[in-house]
């Protein structure tokens, strides 16, 4: 094991992806994942596209880094088994609805009694608490309430949801480093006690709006959909190349602008009354807009891009991903990485973020085969002999 958690267990007992995926992530940084799924159908994300050769190339990546055991929780004799794994790690995830752990008897209260340092972390659609608690958590509906697809999208057009899980992969992000911060918290104080930690998958996101809560507040602002503008930041789009290409540009600050403009040979806009700071260029973004995206529109995208790297010009091409593996940037940075696999040989996925210099996490494996671990965990940590998993097998306990 690798990385600067190593030594950290963790218990896995989500489906789907925000409680998974923040194991994913420590399990990237070097800690021991014990991944639990439902015996004989596994996590739902074995069965999520992109399928190759009926197995879900999702799943490899967020199932990397795991020991896999299969385990029936909402038996007895599976809850009797999660209950001797407790005291052998140091957090648990889940996501079930709230309430579903402590019917089965696995309550923190219950499990903190065999294992006082356990740091339970709960994911779920609107938290453990409030009256909407009991609801079906998913991370689309997560999304309209927090309120951020509201002003996302052109103002003539519907609300727009992004095109992958962004309130499970950010409630995810909160979770691991909220489960960091209780592990310190645990580790610096004494006496040594876990705690339970309560991630809703709106609440991170509603966290990122900043200051429209204080800008409601204070002065009744209400943000728009206003496309790829901002309502605090001018010129501020993406624009189309003459070769079809789509370029993004942010030039908030007066440098960024004036030299933006003048390696658009169109020095004169610098001292327009109208675009000399960001607010006049706010107000008076449409003309500004119209005046780029015609200068874009007679250029190919290399040639733009030569041009504002002489100019140290702050933009940058709308990748896809066949852009992103041919990119040199990427490639040096690491940012894809080569595993092997036991199912095509090899595969390649995301590389760990952030990186750490003296104490790099790493992806060791993706994800595998339904229970490759079982004999491992419960024959080689809790004991169990052959007659026992055959039995437990039997009973369709794992």
């Amino acid at each position: 094991m690798m990385g600067p958690v190593r030594g950290l267990r963790v218990l896995d007992a989500g489906t789907m992806i925000a409680g998974p995926l923040s194991a994913t992530l420590l399990g990237d940084f070097g800690a021991d994942v014990i991944k639990i799924e439902q015996p004989g159908v596994g996590d739902p994300m074995r069965h999520w596209t992109p399928v190759k050769q009926d197995r879900s190339l999702w799943w490899k990546v967020i199932g990397r880094n795991k020991r896999l055991i299969t385990l029936n929780l909402s038996s007895a004799h599976g809850q009797e088994i999660f209950r001797r794994l407790v005291p052998t790690v140091d957090v648990i995830v889940e996501n079930y609805r709230p309430g579903t752990f402590a019917r089965w008897g696995l309550g923190y209260e219950a499990l903190s009694a065999v294992n006082p340092g356990l740091i339970l972390v709960h994911v779920s659609g609107y938290g453990q608490t409030g009256p909407y608690r009991h609801r079906g958590g998913y991370g689309t509906i997560a999304e309209a309430f927090s309120g951020v697809p509201s002003f996302t999208g052109f103002s003539d057009r519907p609300p727009t949801l992004p095109g992958f899980p962004m309130a499970d992969s950010v409630a995810a992000t909160f979770a691991a480093m909220a489960t960091m911060c209780a592990v310190y918290e645990r580790d610096r104080h004494e006496p040594r006690r876990g705690q339970e930690i309560d991630v809703s998958l709106y609440e991170p996101l509603f966290r990122l709006v900043e200051a429209q809560v204080i800008g409601f507040d204070q002065l009744g602002l209400v943000k728009q959909r206003r496309g790829n503008r901002m309502e605090e930041d001018s010129p501020r789009n993406t624009y189309r190349t003459k070769d079809g290409r789509w370029m993004a540009i942010s030039a908030s600050s007066q440098k960024t602008f004036e030299r933006l403009v003048h390696a658009m040979d169109r020095d004169e806009l610098a001292k327009d009354p109208r675009f000399t700071d960001n607010v006049r260029r706010v107000a008076n973004a449409d003309v500004l807009d119209e005046t780029i995206a015609a200068w874009f529109a007679t250029r190919d995208a290399h040639e733009v891009i030569q041009l504002f790297d002489r100019e140290n010009v702050v933009a940058g091409l709308v990748y896809d991903i066949r852009d992103i593996f041919e990119d040199a940037h990427y490639a040096a940075r690491g940012n894809i990485v080569d595993v092997p696999d036991d199912d095509f040989g090899r595969v390649r996925m995301q590389g760990v973020v952030p990186r750490f210099l003296r104490t790099p996490g790493s992806v060791r494996w993706p994800g595998g085969r339904l229970g490759h671990d079982n004999d491992a965990v419960y024959k080689g940590e809790l004991g169990l002999t052959d007659g026992d998993m055959d039995g437990l097998r039997a009973e369709g306990v794992i």
